[in-house]
Parts: structure tokens; C-alpha cells; sequence
């Protein structure tokens, strides 16, 4: 029998490519020139009530997520792509209805003979009991 007071859902909004220029990076060239850098987001949100109102308030006005990220990693200098993942997942996180967000973050051609290097990070929002 499964707990009615604690919704289940394996919704998820997905911001795919999103596409940015930042300081990331451990060596000198990296530290004076933006990048270009890729981000894949998804988020886990219980999208039933949002299906039913068709109601912006009952899901993420993901544009608004979308330029929180951007504005936050413009002005950012990162010397790792980790820290740049984990600061994208803190500002999906700080949105009420996001219960897990995982955040991937891509550094094209920042390796010889290979495409892209990144990192893949999954948080989910801390529950108050722990």
C-alpha cells in the first residue's frame, strides 16, 4: 500500500542544449577568454496539477529558471566544471516544486580528439529531517 499524503511522479521538465559563454577552466588561457559551454537540465516536478489547470503557477516558468542560469553563469568564474553544475543544480533546487534536478555540463573540443568533456551531477532538495 503506498502513502497517499506523499505524491509520486516521474515527471520531468527537460531544457536541452541550452548554450552559454563563461570563465571555466584551471589553466591561464581558460581564465582570460569565455568558453563555450552546453547544459543539459532535467527536473523532477509533479506535473498533474499543471495538466489539469493549464496554469503557468502550478509548474517552473522554465524560461525564468533558464535566465537565472545564464545571468549566474555570464558572470561567473569557475575553475571547475563541477562548481559550474553544482551552482546551475542550487538555483533549480531553490524552486519550490523541483524535487530532484539532475544538471550535465559539456566543454566542447576542451579535450584533443575528443568532442566534448564534462560532468553529470544529480541533487535532490534536502528533506527537513535530515
Amino acid at each position: 500500500m503506498t502513502d497517499n499524503s506523499v505524491p509520486c511522479s516521474t515527471d520531468q521538465i527537460l531544457i536541452q542544449d541550452l548554450r552559454f559563454r563563461c570563465i571555466v577552466g584551471v589553466n591561464e588561457d581558460e581564465r582570460h577568454e569565455k568558453q563555450d559551454v552546453v547544459a543539459q537540465i532535467t527536473l523532477d516536478v509533479d506535473l498533474r496539477r499543471a495538466g489539469q489547470t493549464d496554469a503557468l503557477e502550478d509548474t517552473i516558468d522554465y524560461k525564468a529558471l533558464k535566465k537565472a542560469v545564464l545571468a549566474m553563469a555570464e558572470r561567473s568564474q569557475f575553475q571547475l566544471v563541477e562548481a559550474l553544475a553544482q551552482s546551475i543544480a542550487d538555483i533549480c533546487l531553490s524552486h519550490e516544486p523541483v524535487t530532484r534536478v539532475a544538471v550535465t555540463v559539456e566543454k566542447p573540443g576542451a579535450l584533443r580528439f575528443a568532442r566534448t568533456v564534462g560532468v553529470r551531477i544529480v541533487r535532490e532538495r534536502a528533506t527537513p529531517d535530515a
